[in-house]
């Protein structure tokens, strides 16, 4: 592996140097996942960060894909001069930002657009970013210290390895300002698809650790350390930076686990079905907009399961083993056309936490935000099995229940909140996007 990593420097390097002298326009820019301290944004307007700050104003982003049937979002970001866009796969379960880089040898997976191609803007080994970024113990520079290296490794199999670099990511407000920050992100030169991977150029990290971007940009004064997202239950949605587009009034809060510092985790919580108490309780649970399904640890999801499928005994529905499409599906004498269709068949779920040690609040779960309807007409349980999908003991609230709702994370305030919301809509406030 030490090996290869300096071959790899090596490559970068003769590859800057023969676009360089081509003057190619075809080259790109890679994302890195840690920021200089010498780095400097580069505004057009010299009072943009002021005004962005004094107004609340956001980064909004539009959000494209579904839950089912094509299993993923993304949200589209131009990076690198000249600015190219690329598809990335928003994830608040992970830090690192990254992109699948085009140098000799590379080993990537299928992506929507030609590979980005890194210039010459390494992330140094000593780099603070750099640091944080792989654990203590493991960071060492002797081998490569013109380089940051970074191997990432997804709970559902997937993993990039590559090294940090830095460029340029071109932001357009809606007045008309643009400002162009130059962030570090990873050049990613190996990547292991999962099992249901899907073609993409990327991840945008957006965990509470340094390296995420929303981190990186509150850093340089842009915009406050708050992410947001809507994911529209009818597909699309958006997601933003900042805290510009909600009302915090009209929000449901609750705490950070400070026990689980590396996840946005509120802690432990109860689940509640159809407004009863089932005894299923110390659940750790974890925002993850990287998951497509909420996941239950074995036990929980087995004592649901058994829930619904006992409210289900008499009724019109008949569990339907030969689709595939999740591991519990069940058919009605006709098939279902929509989810309106089978509303009520099913109860309503929610988890309760504990708000500050102090009152109760629930994130309801209505059955649109567990159910799906597959391609064959059927209605399946969009909540699994997640110890034997590889998640361990955390429970995963996944995007299938956070459909129709805004969910932010201030990790100023160490929050996390939740409100009703109509997705479909961008919000109109004071906001830019990129």
């Amino acid at each position: 592996m030490k090996e290869q990593k300096a071959v790899v420097l090596v490559l970068l390097q003769v590859l800057v140097l023969f676009l360089g002298l081509c003057e190619s326009s075809m080259s790109s820019a890679p994302y890195v996942d840690q920021v200089h301290n010498r780095r400097k944004s580069m505004l057009t307007e010299p009072t943009s960060s002021l005004l962005l700050n004094r107004f609340g104003s956001s980064i909004v982003f539009p959000l494209f894909g579904n839950v089912y049937p094509i299993g993923f979002y993304n949200v589209t970001l131009n990076i690198g001069q000249p600015s190219k866009p690329y598809f990335l796969d928003p994830d608040t379960g992970s830090d690192l930002t990254w992109l699948q880089c085009d140098v000799p040898g590379s080993k990537c997976t299928e992506a929507p657009h030609p590979l980005y191609r890194p210039h010459n803007n390494l992330v140094v080994c000593m780099d603070p970013l750099c640091k944080a970024l792989n654990p203590s113990g493991e960071h060492k520079c002797e081998s490569a210290p013109e380089q940051c290296d970074y191997e990432v490794q997804y709970a559902d199999g997937g993993s990039s390895i590559g090294v940090l670099v830095q460029d340029v990511f071109s932001i357009n407000l809606t007045n008309g300002m643009q400002f162009k920050p130059r962030l570090p992100l990873g050049c990613g030169y190996d990547q292991m698809p999962n099992p249901a991977s899907h073609p993409f150029d990327g991840v945008l990290g957006l965990g509470k650790g340094q390296s995420s971007i929303v981190s990186q940009l509150s850093r340089q004064g842009l915009v406050r350390n708050v992410i947001g997202h809507c994911l529209s239950g009818r597909g699309g949605g958006y997601l933003f930076f900042g805290d510009g587009p909600y009302d915090s009034s009209r929000v449901l809060w609750t705490s950070m686990s400070h026990d689980h510092p590396q996840h946005y985790s509120p802690g432990f919580a109860e689940l509640i079905f159809g407004g009863k108490t089932t005894g299923i309780k110390n659940l750790v649970l974890v925002f993850d907009s990287g998951s497509s399904y909420t996941y239950l640890n074995s036990q929980a999801y087995l004592e649901l399961t058994t829930l619904v499928k006992r409210e289900l005994s008499g009724r019109q529905l008949t569990e339907e083993l030969d689709d595939k499409t999740l591991p519990i599906c069940w058919r009605g004498r006709r098939p279902f056309k929509s989810l309106k269709d089978v509303r009520k068949y099913f109860k309503p779920l929610a988890l309760s936490f504990i708000n500050g040690g102090k009152a109760k609040i629930q994130f309801e779960l209505p059955p649109e935000a567990y159910l799906i309807i597959s391609s064959k007409g059927n209605v399946c349980l969009g909540i699994l099995n997640g110890t034997e999908q590889g998640q361990g003991t955390l429970n995963i609230i996944g995007d299938i229940s956070m459909q129709d709702k805004m969910v932010i994370y201030d990790n100023e305030k160490q929050l996390i909140g939740w409100m009703p919301a109509n997705c479909d809509r961008l919000p109109k406030s004071n906001t830019v996007s990129i």
